[in-house]
């Protein structure tokens, strides 16, 4: 049964996400990622399958299938 570890909610739906990792200093962005998401909150939990499957992923054992420009700010 689900209960979100941030506002103790028990509704959440499966959905999928987008998520920004940093690798060796580099932002990788890894889409459609599924996930529950907090109905009252917005948290996004990964199973442990899915966060070792994403680890994998960006730790080389998956090509990227596209490559896209980021803006960067600064809040200063």
């Amino acid at each position: 049964m689900f209960e979100c570890h941030v506002c103790g909610s028990k509704n959440a739906k499966k959905k999928l996400v987008k998520e920004v990792f940093t690798v060796n200093n580099k932002p990788v962005l890894v889409e459609d990622i599924p996930a529950l998401v907090c109905e009252r909150c917005g948290e996004v939990i990964f199973s442990r399958e899915t966060t070792e499957k994403v680890r994998k992923m960006v730790h080389g054992e998956a090509k990227p299938v596209r490559s896209i420009s980021l803006d960067v700010f600064e809040y200063a």
